[in-house]
């Protein structure tokens, strides 16, 4: 038979054994489980910071596409409803193994939308660039046709004053008809029945030939117009009162025309003035005559 103070002995170092197993167990339980929930916090940490990056990634993306724009901002969107749920998560390995894969997905989506972003604002380089050569063009062809336009305003200002007609020479005379039909010069108001006017138009080859037209004016001592007194008109709105027009065929050589202003009553004594004017009433010649 054992003792039975052996016995107690054994018993009570068996015991020892057991409570000490069980408090190094307890111990190192208490250790692990504090070491995991710091492993746990360290990684939901992780977790929101590559959420924030994430959306960080985001804000820092400019586009003018709607539709990019729009995913955009769901992705933004989707980041922080996820940083809101990690946040108020009670860790643990399953959720925290979800989050990464979630992580993981948004990843891939960033990398997908901002290879989208950078395609778009290649192209939108290139478009621009592309427009802005455009448009360089369009200014230099613009300048250029203005160029060409006041050159070719000035040419054919120089050509219309070019085929203007001009007289070489330009006379007036009162004139008295006899029975005979014959003229005679005279300077008594009293005696004058007509001026003859006459004047030699210079040759010019760039005037187009043809009929064309002159008109006369006299004006008597008090300003009034003889003869006829009808009104002609040009472009730019000008016009004139004459008092006689001629109607002549010029063929580009030098032309001698006369023509002849009556008044509707006895010519009054004092200075008259003639004027000869072109279809374009340019003023051509002037001259002055004094009837005594």
């Amino acid at each position: 038979m054992s003792n039975p103070e052996n016995n107690l002995k054994r018993i009570t170092i068996a015991l020892g054994v057991l409570f000490a197993a069980t408090l190094i167990l307890s111990i190192t339980l208490f250790i692990d489980k504090k070491n995991t929930e710091e492993a746990l916090t360290e990684e939901k940490a992780l977790v929101i910071e590559d959420l924030n990056n994430l959306k960080a990634d985001y804000d820092n993306v400019k586009t003018e596409n709607a539709a990019v724009n729009s995913a955009l901002a769901a992705a933004k969107s989707e980041i922080s409803a996820f940083i809101d749920s990690v946040a108020v998560l009670n860790a643990d390995i399953a959720s925290l193994r979800k989050y990464r894969n979630q992580v993981y997905r948004l990843r891939k989506e960033r990398t997908s939308l901002l290879e989208q972003v950078a395609l778009l604002t290649e192209n939108n380089a290139k478009l621009t660039e592309e427009r802005n050569k455009t448009f360089e063009a369009l200014e230099a062809q613009t300048a250029e046709n203005q160029t060409l336009v006041a050159q070719n305003t000035k040419l054919a200002d120089a050509v219309e004053r070019g085929s203007a007609l001009i007289l070489e020479s330009f006379t007036v005379q009162a004139v008295k008809e006899r029975n005979s039909g014959k003229f005679v010069d005279t300077k008594r108001a009293r005696r004058a029945d007509a001026f003859k006017v006459c004047y030699t138009i210079a040759e010019n080859v760039l005037t187009e030939a043809g009929d064309t037209n002159f008109y006369i004016e006299v004006l008597d001592p008090q300003g009034a117009v003889l003869g006829d007194a009808q009104t002609a008109s040009a472009e730019g709105g000008a016009t004139l009162n004459y008092s006689k027009a001629t109607t002549f065929l010029y063929e580009n050589a030098s032309l001698d025309v006369c023509d002849y202003v009556s008044a509707a009553s006895d010519f009054p004594k004092g200075n008259y003035m003639v004027n000869v004017y072109d279809n374009n009433l340019r003023l051509l010649g002037t001259s002055t005559f004094t009837l005594k």
